[in-house]
């Protein structure tokens, strides 16, 4: 099943009124940002685990369980392209962490065993919390609007906010503050920003999951 062939539902005008973020626009003299989704973008090399600890297939299948057992999730905002957002992206190692964090065993199976260690502990319920907790509506966010957005609140699709801050500047580290004050909080990945740059969706990798509450 592909994320893309799954009907998405758009955020209530409510929800994409807190977004306390820069409105999807194009800069004067450019071309109208695209509607490729994310959705696509996630599904694009093939939709499988794999032993590509960068990537992002925990998360895709994070996403497609959720849309399979709540296919009025507001998480089916990524396959509607015609929607401004920004989305940040954990990839499988942050993924593996967090099942370490939780089960205080380390996960040396697939990335397969992961993403069922995961549901297990948590269920798809929180799951889809956690999902919507990366995604920031209503607006699309690149790297150099981030650089400049030190201390910034942003509201996300799960409804708490998540804390920029710029680390340094020069050398792109920017940290994310978390709603769970005993984790380690997420940065910025320098190697993966602006991904579907262009796009009215636009997402950047981060290392470690954000989290909306005490996991």
């Amino acid at each position: 099943m592909k994320i893309r062939t799954v009907a998405a539902t758009l955020l209530t005008t409510a929800l994409l009124g807190t977004v306390a973020a820069v409105p999807a626009q194009a800069a004067p003299g450019d071309q109208p940002l695209g509607n490729r989704s994310l959705a696509e973008v996630l599904t694009s090399d093939g939709n499988q685990f794999d032993r590509n600890a960068g990537d992002y297939d925990i998360l895709t299948e994070a996403v497609l369980a959720v849309l399979a057992a709540k296919p009025d999730s507001t998480v089916s905002v990524l396959a509607d392209g015609d929607v401004a957002l920004t989305a940040f992206l954990p990839n499988d190692l942050s993924f593996r962490l967090l099942a370490k964090d939780l089960t205080r065993k380390w996960q040396f199976g697939s990335e397969s065993d992961v993403f069922n260690t995961l549901v297990d502990a948590v269920g798809v319920d929180a799951i889809e919390q956690v999902l919507l907790y990366h995604v920031v509506p209503g607006a699309t966010i690149d790297s150099g609007t981030a650089l400049r957005s030190d201390n910034a609140a942003l509201t996300t699709a799960q409804g708490a906010s998540v804390t920029v801050d710029v680390v340094f500047p020069k050398f792109k580290i920017v940290r994310l503050k978390d709603n769970d004050r005993n984790d380690i909080d997420p940065f910025l990945d320098p190697t993966a920003l602006d991904i579907n740059k262009g796009n009215k969706q636009i997402a950047h990798g981060i290392f470690l999951v954000l989290r909306p509450l005490d996991l």
